[in-house]
This record gives C-alpha cells, structure tokens and sequence, in this order.
C-alpha cells in the first residue's frame, strides 16, 4: 500500500504577525524548533514505510523558499505544484489529486497543512494506519484531535456509528460544526463525542475526485484543466494560470467532506496543534518555572505566563503577566494572551494603510540568496547583500537609481555593461542608471556586500530583467 503525502504551504498565517508576513509565512519559520515548520511536517514522514515522498502545494512567491527548505533537510519532494493564485485548500488538493493519479491509479493521498505541530509521532503514524484501511475502501477519513479542553478556538466533529476500519477505530462523521461558544464546547467535550476537526485527509484521489465532481463540477472542471495544461519550470509544476483562476475558491470541508455521505472520523490523541496564534504558540512549548516561553535575547524580570520573542534586540519586560511580546526589525507586538486573535485586525489595518510591514521583513530572501534593508532616506538607501555559492542575479537595468557596491567577504564577478570584473574584499564598483548589470557569486563562501542606492526612485519594481536563471518575469 503505498500513500502520498500532500502537503499544503499556501497559508498566509496573518494571526503570527509580525514574524509571520506575506512573503515569509508562518510555515517557512522556525516557530517551535530550530526547523521550519515545513521542514518538521516532512520529517515526521520519514519512519512510516508506506509513505512517499510528498507532495508540496504552494504559491508561486514561495516556490524558491520551500524548495530551498526541503534541500536542507535532504528530502526530494515528489513534486512541488505552484498555485498561480490562492483558492483555498478544495482546488489545491484536487490539483494534487489528479497530479497523483497520473502517477499511481490507484493513489491514496494523506493530505497535511505545512504548519501543524504534532509531538506524538507514534500515535500520529497509527493513525495514518486506521485512516488507510478504510479510505481503501472509498471513504473519505479525516482525523479528529481527541480534545482536552473546551477550545473554542476549533471546529468540531461529532462521530456517528462505528466503521470497521481494522485494528484501529473510526467513526462515521454526522456533522461538521462551526467554532462553538464556550458552553457549547464544554457541552461537546461532556459528551464524549465530538473531536477537534484537525483539517488533515486521508483518501484515494480517485475518490475525492468523485466527490468533487458531483457537488463541485465547476470546481473539478477548472483544476482538471489546471492540471492538463500545467508545464515544467525548472524543477516546479506550473498549473495553468487562467484555467486556476477561473476555479471556484472553497475549503475542503465545504466543498467536499460536509457533504459526502462517506466521511468518517480517525479519532487521534497525538499532541496535535494548529498553531493558529501566539497563545497556541506559548502552549505547545516548554515554559519555565514561572510559565514563560521565551527565545532570543530577553531578560525577564517578575514575569510569568508569557511569551517573548526577540528576533534581533535585546527584549526586557519587567512585572507583568500573561503577555505576548514579539520583536522584529522592523516591528513590534504587545498583546495580552487573551487578545491574540486581534492581532488579524492589526494586519487588516496595515494593507488599508498601504504599508509594507505585512507582506515581509527588512531581510527578504531570493533565489540567490537574500537582501536587508538598513537604512533608507531621502534619493538614497542602503542594503546588506547575500549571494549563495554559485547564485547569481538577472542580467538587470534600472531607470531611476544608480548603485554602489562594496564587497565585504567573498568574491564578486560584476557585469556592467561589456565589462565583466571580480571583486573581493574592500574592493567596489559604480553601476550607473540604465547600464545593464548582473551580479554573481563563482565561489565557495557565501558573498557579503554592501550595495548604495541612491536615484529618484528606489522601489523594487523598478527591474527590468533581460536574462534570468530563475526565469522570473
């Protein structure tokens, strides 16, 4: 029996602001561990002999970034399929579906969001188990978190009759139901049969499909021709952007599970959480004896019941309590615990404003390697440059600035122009406005430069790129 992991990277994590942004979500960051949550979600595949290699669902800002995180860990995924545009999770895994069943028939598929934790690994491949013998049998099964509070915080379901599902155990699902009040939700947790719905499937694809077709056939048309028309792109699946665009956006659960008369329920107690806020953060975490979770340099003084994080400055809180405390280069959170669900207004309030600090960080990573901003005023701005090993940046023009560089470690073989130059350390060099250039890195170490701005304009759209490795537009 051979089952396919799918797992889905296309969040956004706007509730994690302000370390989880537009270009870096919360999936691509190291939130519990020193790995990404990406790359933990992979890893706790890797014991369980009937799984395969995954497969990623991800955007296409994103594809350089997760490819990138799979390499470290040594994992090759089976493929990595790029949304064009965001459709929610229904048209993700029906692309994944079918993408799956050109390849095995027969495919179960385990369907997984990128930036779930789960600490009980055993439990979660028993699981795995239950929930395959009885897909084999049409069925679609989801896995419902057995629950430990009345959280309000999830949806529930609640489980019908007993379906035989082997030596393990699972239920028919009678319903689906919306995040409960309080009292509501201490009343499911009473009655014994309602789990937390944990948003992770297992099911053959030919059966979701089925599914699909029946109560979404727009859907099941517009990612069937998603998928026909995809292409390569490098080492990525393209699914068509027109026929993607056109595809009805809706959640799975909507779209599919809340309808179908085969829905069955895989009870799990595996430490399972979503992760869906800093308090959902601080509570799968080890706390100190005063129940602060803290990383980076923070001092602590008559603290307890908290989490600090600090990402670059030294963080000192002093006499409070039940806090969340979370410092980035470039911005900065204090909410009480209580409030974190908030902090999506915050975000809100900043795309009306037409800011920046949601879409991502002073640090902004590239196929090539990344740049940080550190100082910007009026006609100049200056910026930190990386260049991995053999990276190298499109042969590129700019209709408003003019650049400095200076290497500070590495080596630099700069194009300005008919003149190709290496560069090494303390040495620099002046790219004029609307001279074709490129930078690269022919080395082994990393390339560190300090590049100057200074022109009219210095935003980033202004690039016109005449060649590219990456095969950006």
């Amino acid at each position: 029996m051979k089952i396919y992991p799918v797992i889905l990277s296309g969040g956004a994590g706007t509730r994690l602001w302000p370390l989880s942004r537009a270009a870096l979500p919360k999936q691509l960051l190291p939130l519990v561990s020193e790995r990404t949550m990406l790359q933990e979600t992979a890893l706790r595949l890797r014991d369980h002999a009937e799984l395969m290699a995954p497969l990623i669902v991800c955007g296409n800002e994103h594809r350089f970034l997760v490819a990138e995180q799979l390499r470290e860990i040594g994992l090759a995924p089976q493929g990595i399929l790029l949304e064009p545009v965001a459709r929610n999770t229904a048209p993700a895994v029906a692309a994944a579906a079918l993408f799956l069943q050109a390849l095995d028939p027969e495919a179960l598929m385990l369907v997984l969001p990128a930036d779930h934790v789960i600490t009980d690994v055993p439990a979660f491949h028993a699981a795995i188990d239950a929930a395959a013998r009885v897909a084999q049998t049409g069925r679609l099964a989801t896995f419902g978190i057995v629950p430990t509070a009345a959280e309000t915080g999830y949806g529930y379901i609640r489980a019908g009759a007993v379906v035989d599902a082997g030596d393990g155990q699972c239920f028919a699902v009678e319903r689906f139901v919306e995040k409960p009040d309080l009292a509501t939700a201490q009343g499911f947790l009473a009655a014994g049969n309602y789990y937390w719905n944990s948003g992770m499937f297992l099911f053959r694809a030919a059966s979701y499909l089925s599914e699909l077709q029946e109560f979404q056939p727009a859907m099941a048309k517009a990612c069937a021709a998603a998928v026909e028309h995809s292409y390569r792109d490098l080492d990525f699946c393209r699914l068509d952007e027109a026929a993607f665009a056109a595809c009805p956006a809706d959640s799975i659960d909507y779209a599919v599970m809340e309808r179908t008369r085969h829905a069955v329920v895989v009870p799990a107690a595996m430490g399972w959480s979503d992760v869906g806020s800093w308090s959902a953060l601080w509570e799968v975490q080890p706390a100190d004896a005063q129940g602060n979770v803290t990383r980076g340099d923070v001092y602590l003084d008559q603290v307890s019941g908290s989490l600090v994080r600090a990402e670059g400055r030294i963080v000192a809180v002093v006499g409070v309590q039940d806090l969340v405390v979370v410092e980035t280069a470039d911005a900065v959170l204090v909410a009480h615990k209580s409030q974190v669900q908030r902090v999506k207004q915050i975000v809100d309030h900043l795309k009306q404003q037409d800011r920046t600090e949601h879409l991502h960080h002073t640090k902004v990573y590239r196929p090539w390697g990344c740049y940080e901003g550190i100082d910007l005023g009026e006609r100049f701005q200056v910026k930190r440059i990386t260049v991995n090993p053999g990276g190298k940046l499109s042969l590129q023009m700019h209709h408003h600035r003019a650049e400095h560089w200076i290497v500070v470690s590495g080596t630099a073989r700069v194009t300005c122009g008919d003149q190709v130059t290496l560069l090494t350390e303390n040495e620099s060099t002046y790219i004029p406005i609307g001279m074709n250039h490129r930078l690269e890195n022919p080395g082994k170490l990393p390339l560190h430069l300090i590049e100057v701005q200074s022109g009219s304009y210095l935003g980033e759209d202004d690039i016109v790129r005449f060649e590219d490795v990456y095969q950006r537009s």
